[in-house]
């Protein structure tokens, strides 16, 4: 929280690109990043919420949780 008791955007968590190249059960997608190595995301609530589709080969946009293995997709680029 900031000093005005306002969330800052992100929550102070590392966003980073990627490409979807698997689509999981359970709603969650396999992504491979622009650094290397994979994570397993899920689609963002916000996201969620406007029916936005998530295919194979879509760039996406990552935030990265405290296990660097596991993620959520916060955009579509």
């Amino acid at each position: 929280m900031d000093s005005d008791g306002a969330r800052s955007p992100g929550g102070g968590r590392t966003q980073i690109t990627g490409v979807v190249t698997e689509t999981l059960p359970s709603a969650l997608y396999r992504v491979r990043l622009d650094e290397g190595g994979f994570v397993t995301a899920h689609v963002a609530d916000r996201i969620d919420r406007n029916f936005v589709r998530i295919l194979v080969g879509e760039r996406v946009r990552i935030e990265l949780s405290s296990d660097v293995t596991r993620g959520r997709i916060v955009g579509k680029l």
